[in-house]
């Protein structure tokens, strides 16, 4: 009896025979194809799941009459936003003004309104803060000669923060509660996060990365066009019979 002069099989070499004697050629080389991208993509999902960080603080902190809050979103020591709740009165009124003063080249979402006021916005939970939003606000709400601004008796709302990290731009919330009791406002300031990648949007009351903020709209001309799905493993290890089951699926209408 002959010996074979092959050397033992592994579960690496007894794979590559099953592809010899059964995968025509250019099925071995898409499988080996599929299966480089597969691998890539998962590095990649891999990567992006390390890059993309929210860092989140959870506070309480109330900012009564005459006080202020100095915010610094990524703890380096220096105050990006310093929250002020100033209370005055002269010979005919008493006023309290709330405010969210950025630092230089920072900003708050918001818009200037009624006589040129910075109006700071309140976001809700799970608005997007990135570059397609306006970054003038200010003013978050004030009770001289009555009451202005968009804070007024807000539970849980969302400051939008745009801030600079050693000359890039990062995205950021501050989520607050505001109300006004008998002429003066108290602001519970409950926790606050920041995007950790340059000019990557953040999402409001996201606490913890990664995350993905899309501000695109789909092209609707797209939605329904019909594209060609690539053969599974499993049909490819099929050979001809399976190539021909694929062929046949995608010929069939649905069959997408």
């Amino acid at each position: 009896m002959r010996r074979s002069l092959q050397p033992p099989r592994t579960a690496s070499s007894l794979s590559e025979s099953v592809y010899q004697r059964h995968l025509p050629e250019f099925v071995r080389q898409s499988l080996n194809m599929y299966a480089l991208a597969a691998t890539a993509a998962g590095v990649g999902v891999l990567a992006q799941s390390a890059e993309a960080k929210v860092v989140y603080t959870p506070a309480h902190h109330l900012i009564g009459k005459n006080a202020h809050y100095r915010l610094d979103l990524n703890h380096d020591g220096i105050t990006d936003f310093t929250l002020v709740n100033s209370y005055g009165c002269n010979f005919d009124y008493c006023f309290d003004v709330l405010n969210a003063n950025a630092a230089a080249g920072n900003g708050v979402v918001g818009k200037r309104g009624f006589l040129s006021i910075p109006y700071a916005f309140v976001l809700g939970r799970g608005s997007g803060v990135g570059p397609m939003k306006p970054f003038s606000g200010q003013l978050m709400a004030s009770s001289n000669m009555g009451t202005l601004g968009r804070w007024l008796n807000v539970n849980g709302g969302y400051l939008g923060l745009r801030f600079d990290i050693n000359g890039k731009i990062h995205y950021a919330w501050a989520r607050l509660n505001v109300h006004l009791t008998n002429g003066v406002f108290e602001a519970l300031l409950t926790g606050y996060a920041y995007e950790t990648i340059p000019n990557k949007p953040i999402i409001a009351g996201k606490t913890e990365g990664p995350e993905e903020v899309s501000l695109d709209i789909a092209n609707p001309a797209t939605l329904n066009e019909r594209t060609m799905q690539p053969a599974s493993v499993g049909l490819l290890a099929m050979g001809a019979t399976g190539l021909s089951i694929w062929r046949r699926e995608e010929s069939a209408p649905g069959g997408n």
